[in-house]
């Protein structure tokens, strides 16, 4: 199929209504049945230009597979000559002049295994992403992406060049403009959004950073200089990294995932390996949520291996958490405790002010937190952990009180989980009770998944009216 060069459609073909709005849709099995009529190309000429499989081509036409892959979508505008504003990317490659001093070709187009870690090919993703993430939205597309992320070798396979040192910059654009100021500026308003969605979750903030995304995205198009060049990358980092909680906040798994990939490779290009350890470790939780304990485990590995200099104290405890996180997973108890006292060891040595912004929340509460979570799981099947979940939950509780947001509310689900598993009624309805309060001022789809997995423990208990007050409640919320 390789050999098979691309097609062009013509224009009377791209210009008609129902394949304008199909592909604005994203709806390829539409869109490819009137290539098909209208175009006069056959399933397997339409295959081959997009470098698909036949039986692939084939399943998308009869409605049994959706197309939401970035590089899928890429590969059927580039073989069949579809301008990227109609699917909503980034103006192609091919579409800008060869010989326009200002619009090369950009090097990440070029043949190469290692492409996607090239700064020009994560420019591009950034500019492609977030124009796709606006297009799909808009259109109410959104829900296709709520699909399953990779795991296993075929996303362990695609971080491997976040070991290798990243290719130079393509210099060949024009200049641009942007001084550190403006650098430090963009910084500024990447921190407030982390802030904000770490209060408040549910991403109701998302259009807003993938707006500015895609504003950094079309700085990193022009000529910078190199400290510039740097900064503007882990600008893009941050706000990759705060776009893929906010997505999976809201449920989207898959454009979660693709905003995560985005986050390391801005962070591989920005030099900024700590941070990239950072988002490794929130695409291992996003596995642990998954149930795929040794997918994160290998994730966590490959952080602590890529950012074993650049690491402080704090990042390095909370990867040893995510290490516990996968270990309790697997039921492996003493592989679990080690790694929590290699977390407590590790905090400690950090001072009040140390590391980076984004890690300045991870301290003996977020510990206390994320420990007492474990032991819940595994009090699951072993009730005798409740009781020390209960303790490390209320340590977390006390420590970092209501504003926490997101988390206040996640910490009294799990205490209130906590005291069903300990036979403590009355103290679980309490507990509900405050949980209920709190999930209702956040907007987290993961506050509410957890809410709905302490709702079976109220059924069955109809003999007790403020079990079945609790349980209302909790309804309530989850049909808000």
């Amino acid at each position: 199929m390789d050999a098979i060069s691309p097609v062009r459609l013509a224009s009377d073909v791209l210009e008609r209504d129902d394949l304008k709005r199909a592909l604005e849709e994203h709806d390829f099995a539409a869109a490819f049945s009137l290539i098909k009529k209208w175009g006069g190309l056959s399933q397997n000429r339409i295959a081959a230009a997009c470098r698909l499989s036949p039986g692939k081509v084939s399943t998308i036409i009869n409605g049994q597979q959706q197309v939401t892959s970035f590089d899928v979508i890429c590969r059927i505008a580039d073989g069949l000559g579809i301008p990227g504003r109609m699917v909503g990317l980034a103006d192609r490659p091919w579409e800008r002049p060869r010989d326009a001093p200002d619009t090369p070709v950009p090097s990440a187009t070029r043949p190469s295994d290692d492409a996607p870690w090239h700064p020009a090919g994560t420019v591009q993703l950034a500019a492609g992403l977030t124009r796709s993430d606006f297009m799909m939205d808009r259109r109410g597309a959104a829900r296709t992406l709520a699909g399953a992320a990779l795991s296993g070798a075929a996303l362990l396979d695609s971080l491997e060049g976040w070991l290798q040192p990243a290719p130079a910059a393509d210099r060949e654009r024009r200049r641009g403009r942007v001084g550190q100021g403006e650098v430090r500026e963009l910084e500024a308003t990447a921190r407030a959004f982390r802030a904000w969605d770490h209060r408040f979750g549910g991403g109701l903030r998302r259009k807003a950073v993938v707006g500015q995304l895609n504003e950094v995205a079309g700085h990193l198009e022009e000529h910078q200089p190199a400290d510039v060049e740097r900064g503007l990358f882990r600008v893009m980092a941050y706000l990759g990294g705060t776009a893929a909680t906010m997505a999976w906040d809201s449920g989207l798994q898959q454009q979660a995932q693709n905003y995560y990939l985005l986050a390391l490779r801005a962070a591989h290009a920005g030099g900024d390996f700590a941070f990239g350890a950072n988002v490794l470790a929130g695409m291992a939780r996003q596995m642990l949520y998954r149930d795929r304990p040794q997918d994160a485990l290998e994730l966590v590995h490959l952080a602590q291996k890529g950012a074993s200099k650049a690491a402080g104290p704090r990042v390095r405890a909370m990867l040893h958490t995510r290490e516990a996180w996968a270990y309790a997973a697997m039921g492996r108890a003493a592989a679990f405790r080690r790694a929590t006292g290699e977390a407590a060891e590790a905090l400690a040595e950090a001072d009040a002010d140390d590391g980076p912004y984004w890690i300045s929340y991870f301290d003996e509460a977020e510990l206390a937190g994320v420990t007492g979570g474990r032991l819940l799981d595994m009090s699951r099947t072993d009730p005798q952990y409740a009781e020390a979940a209960a303790e490390s939950i209320r340590e977390a509780l006390v420590a970092r009180g209501g504003e926490a947001g997101r988390s206040h509310a996640l910490d009294l689900i799990g205490l209130a989980e906590c005291h069903f598993l300990m036979g403590d009624v009355s103290g679980a309805v309490e507990q509900t009770h405050r949980a209920v309060d709190a999930a209702a001022r956040t907007r987290s789809s993961r506050v509410r998944a957890q809410l709905g997995q302490l709702y079976p423990y109220t059924v069955g208990r109809s003999a007790s009216g403020a079990v079945g007050e609790a349980r209302a409640r909790i309804r309530e919320v989850l049909s808000s």
